[in-house]
């Protein structure tokens, strides 16, 4: 695939969290303040605890200077085009030219029509999609009053404007083909996002968008192709994504050479991973591709004045350690030390059942490897704030902490807040692994129902021991008040957090024995 030849933009993806407004402003200034050129925010207008996305990227627009705003997607059934196009232009027209739009078609329909939003068939979503970016561009162009008359929009008459201080660019939040045709025929822009087009498609996708681009008579290179991230910065490099910053570096600059990928946003919400980003990131992947564009490289495709693609001779220090490979599965499930401390039992562990035997012939990619590893990972914080649930207790009991000061910090945990129906996978890191189509409750255990039956017997006993968990962390929070009240305070005290230490980490070790090679080789959903 070639290089597009766009200019390199960079930006993040923040979580409109309703609980943490403030934070969320002052990540879109520091976007600002380090350089970066684009500030996004997903859309999800029947979350409850998400501010409204068009109303924060109008705080964040008057809030900064110079960088661009992009809702990373609007929902599009619940965003009537005609007001979405007045709302577009009004927003580029006050912050002087820095409002460009992601679109989507639509998911989860349940949500969408208990706002009294239509419930479209995967078809439907994409005509009217198709028939929305027509009416926006109408009324974003100045002329006479404009007629539409389609299957799902209509204008009659309607007045253009105002018109976009900018040419305001619209790109689709594109996976499945039939967007990727529609990308191709009609978007300025491609969106799409790292946990759902891993690296190693991107390829099959774009040939896809370039296909009907030339079909409907465009060329390629006018659509730009944007990718939303997710990764961490480790010490050594475990596939994609996930080392060092020069890494990260490498690994982009390759997707812009090989896939034409022009713009990056990282999903985090993190000061200290934007800073690192910005600072060690942006400035050596701008670097390679400048170098390589300059001088073309081995096996590279460079784009001439006459428009011809030319493979170049040169060597590529990129592409000589970026590649994407695959392997076995490298992520270990963490191992139970059968240490129990209380004599109570919530359930059997004897009685749980197992799931179908891995293919030990099966290769995984880096990024599917990756889905394993990030369920240790959040099962590794769920094992920290346990550590920090019993020193809190072991102060109650000594005295010197309160046992309300101790309710106030179980009650901000991940492990408390969490329902337990989706388990380990808490809202913070569904939020981050996958943003831009929200995680909903009770989503990842039906899509892996569906994807393979025979993991049923499993999941079951997992919601299950979820439900028991809960009650645990009940009776905590109950011992905790009965602490101050009763002669056997303490005694209970002290079973309940052992009880929740055998019960918890017993869980945690069974659901990465049972789910991390499912998620490695099945996904997310």
């Amino acid at each position: 695939m070639p290089d597009y030849g766009h200019d390199l933009i960079f930006g993040t993806f923040l979580t409109p969290s309703a609980d943490e407004p403030r934070r969320v402003i002052e990540l879109a200034q520091l976007t600002e303040q380090v350089g970066l050129e684009l500030v996004s925010v997903q859309d999800h207008p029947y979350h409850p605890r998400f501010l409204d996305a068009w109303t924060l990227l109008s705080v964040l627009a008057a809030s900064t200077s110079r960088v661009r705003m992009v809702p990373n997607v609007l929902n599009l059934p619940l965003r009537p085009p005609a007001v979405l196009a007045r709302s577009a232009a009004s927003l580029d027209l006050i912050s002087g030219g820095r409002v460009e739009l992601g679109l989507g078609a639509g998911a989860f329909w349940d949500a969408i029509a208990g706002q009294d939003g239509p419930r479209r068939t995967p078809s439907e979503a994409v005509a009217a999609l198709a028939e929305a970016i027509q009416v926006i561009r109408a009324l974003w162009a100045p002329g006479g009053r404009v007629r539409f008359d389609g299957r799902y929009y209509h204008l009659h008459d309607a007045a253009p404007g105002p018109v976009p201080a900018h040419d305001i660019g619209i790109s689709i939040g594109a996976i499945k083909p039939r967007m990727l045709r529609l990308t191709g025929q009609l978007a300025d822009g491609w969106l799409p996002s790292s946990p759902y087009v891993a690296p190693e498609r991107l390829a099959a996708a774009n040939r896809l968008i370039d296909e009907a681009a030339t079909e409907a008579g465009r060329s390629p290179s006018a659509v730009r192709r944007l990718y939303n991230i997710v990764g961490r910065f480790s010490a050594a490099g475990n596939g994609f994504l996930d080392g060092p910053p020069k890494l990260w570096a490498e690994q982009l600059a390759e997707l812009t050479l090989t896939e034409g990928i022009s713009g990056y946003i990282v999903m985090v919400d993190s000061a200290d991973i934007i800073e690192r980003f910005a600072g060690e990131v942006v400035p050596a992947v701008r670097e390679f591709v400048a170098t390589e564009r300059a001088g073309g490289t081995e096996g590279s495709v460079r784009t001439t004045s006459d428009g011809e693609a030319r493979p170049s001779t040169q060597a590529s220090p990129v592409r000589a350690t970026a590649r994407i490979a695959t392997g076995p599965l490298a992520v270990t499930p963490t191992s139970d030390d059968g240490v129990r401390r209380s004599d109570v039992r919530v359930w059997d562990e004897t009685t749980r059942p197992t799931g179908p035997a891995p293919d030990s012939a099966r290769r995984y990619t880096p990024h599917e490897q990756a889905a394993g590893r990030h369920l240790v990972d959040v099962h590794d914080h769920l094992r920290t704030e346990l550590t920090q649930v019993r020193d809190l207790v072991a102060q109650v009991l000594a005295g010197s902490t309160d046992p309300g000061v101790a309710r106030s910090h179980l009650n901000t945990m991940t492990m408390r807040q969490n329902n337990w129906t989706l388990g380990a996978y808490c809202e913070s890191y569904c939020r981050i692994v996958t943003t831009h189509h929200t995680l909903e409750d009770q989503s990842v255990f039906p899509y892996l129902r569906r994807a393979d039956a025979r993991l049923a017997p499993v999941l079951d006993r997992l919601e299950e021991e979820h439900h028991a968990i809960h009650g645990v962390i009940e009776r905590l929070d109950r011992a905790l008040v009965g602490f101050v009240t009763g002669p056997d305070g303490a005694a209970e005290l002290r079973t309940a957090v052992d009880l929740l230490t055998d019960t918890l980490s017993s869980h945690l070790s069974y659901e990465e024995r049972e789910l991390v090679e499912p998620l490695a080789r099945l996904g997310f959903g």
